[in-house]
């Protein structure tokens, strides 16, 4: 894995540069690293939308989206093009030569794909034809892309055969910003760099699994995008599926890129593909109605702007996945995501077995309960551990207590922006974080006999009042073997 360092020149193209992506995400996370001082004044930028701007007017979206006043960013953009043009037209692609051909040697280049996911492969393409994929000399050209990484495993399968007709596989970065959180990647110190925890990360001491991503906001101006979505491709097929094989993978060899991503998709090939019976026992879908979130009121999904009155797509989405291999089998793992739910949060608990014989009686015992590690990896990155000890007095009365880390009170620099720290890595051409094709296929394998259920309503689609923590069908699901969602 990478350690920090600077950037060799580079030339940034992103195609969708006018898009609010590239303003709120990929253009300040471009200013912080020059801040940082990771890319220098070789730097270059491309803006390449059907929007028509100039340069000039390009400078200006820039300037508008950092409001930066680093001398080193302030020169990039003072350079930065502009190619007004559809994303398949000849011409767009031929003015994109031009500017390359100005250089005096052949530029390293690094590709943004910030479109809408169905330009993906004919951008791709175009950039094929036109001699603009594949290096010629000592420099690198590479690719990143934004999920979705296709809708099913058939459109998946479809984007990765039009990627790899132009790009070889160690050009493609596929990008997913909670592979850039810090807590994510801290997955990997604390299992394989403490001897207290790696023993015990087993089914012998764990008796299940939680990942909880929960968003507070609806769906705001996306509600277009979303009817075609739902949460299920949205969230669990790829930010779900990346926490879940980091936290459940074997120990790699070493620590880097092929040792670790080869090890996510072992642990991916070992989670059951459910059938349409096992579907319907382990899975739950719903959607938000009208509530109350922290005091507002929030109108239901179907009310939201650009949804369909009689929508179906599932807002809410909570399962139990089985892993059949030696270290998990056995342990049920349970997942939940969702939209205008109780509060902001994802984390993961790694519930503890309880002591094989309680010595204490049950009064003494009664505000006890199972130990479990949590990782909070977001808003607020950290880890807590709770335990039991004795309360003061006389009685020997036991009640669980937490101890907690956050990164905010332990370290003064606090956590960048995913996004800075994924572009670093595909600058510098380290693959750790990304996703491999392989590992998104696989994930697709898993989720589309999912998607198919809820397309032939096999799952029943339920409501839940906004500001809650989802249907009473999600709690019923745990309750099953006397589990309970430990976030609340």
């Amino acid at each position: 894995m990478t350690q920090n360092s600077t950037a060799p020149p580079v030339t940034f193209v992103i195609f969708g540069a006018s898009g609010d992506l590239t303003s709120r995400k990929i253009l300040p996370a471009l200013m912080g690293l020059a801040e940082d001082g990771h890319i220098g004044k070789d730097f270059n930028i491309i803006g390449v939308a059907r929007t028509e701007l100039n340069d000039k007017q390009f400078q200006q979206l820039i300037k508008k989206a950092t409001g930066t006043k680093s001398p080193t960013f302030n020169e990039i953009t003072g350079r930065a093009k502009y190619v007004t043009g559809e994303y398949t037209s000849d011409s767009t692609f031929n003015k994109l030569k031009e500017i390359f051909a100005s250089y005096k040697q052949e530029p390293n280049v690094c590709y943004y794909l910030a479109t809408i996911p169905e330009m993906f492969g004919e951008v791709a393409l175009q950039l094929k034809n036109f001699g603009l994929s594949k290096p010629t000399g000592s420099n690198f050209i590479r690719l990143v892309i934004e999920k979705p990484f296709g809708r099913s495993f058939e459109s998946a399968e479809k984007l990765n055969g039009s990627l790899h007709n132009a790009f070889d596989e160690n050009q493609i970065f596929r990008i997913d910003h909670y592979m850039g959180k810090e807590n994510v990647q801290n997955l990997l110190a604390l299992r394989f760099a403490n001897a207290i925890f790696e023993p015990i990360w087993n089914r012998r001491y764990v008796d299940n699994i939680q990942l909880t991503v929960a968003e507070s906001l609806g769906v705001e101006h996306r509600g277009g995008f979303y009817e075609s979505e739902g949460a299920l491709r949205d969230i669990v097929q790829n930010h779900v599926m990346q926490v879940l094989s980091l936290t459940l993978m074997e120990p790699p060899a070493f620590m880097d890129a092929d040792s670790i991503r080869n090890e996510k998709v072992k642990l991916l090939h070992s989670v059951e593909v459910m059938n349409r019976t096992e579907i319907a026992q382990n899975v739950v879908r719903g959607q938000y109605i009208a509530g109350i979130i922290d005091k507002t009121k929030a109108v239901a999904y179907r009310n939201e702007p650009g949804v369909s009155k009689s929508s179906t797509t599932e807002t809410f989405v909570a399962m139990r996945l089985s892993v059949d291999n030696w270290r998990w089998a056995g342990v049920p793992i349970y997942v939940r995501t969702g939209k205008r739910l109780k509060c902001r949060a994802t984390e993961l608990a790694l519930q503890f077995k309880r002591v094989p014989h309680m010595s204490f009686s049950q009064e003494l015992t009664h505000d006890l309960e199972p130990d479990i590690l949590i990782l909070r990896i977001q808003p607020d990155e950290g880890v807590s551990v709770r335990f039991g000890v004795k309360v003061p007095g006389r009685e020997f009365k036991l009640k669980t207590v937490s101890m907690d880390f956050n990164y905010k009170d332990e370290f003064k620099e606090q956590p960048k922006d995913a996004y800075q720290r994924l572009i670093l890595d595909a600058l510098l051409g380290d693959p750790t974080l990304f996703i491999r094709s392989d590992e998104v296929m696989q994930a697709w394998k898993i989720i589309t006999p999912i998607e198919n259920a809820f397309k032939h309503n096999i799952v029943p689609l339920t409501s839940y009042k906004s500001g809650t923590f989802g249907p009473v069908e999600s709690d019923k699901l745990l309750a099953q073997l006397r589990h309970k969602w430990h976030l609340t």
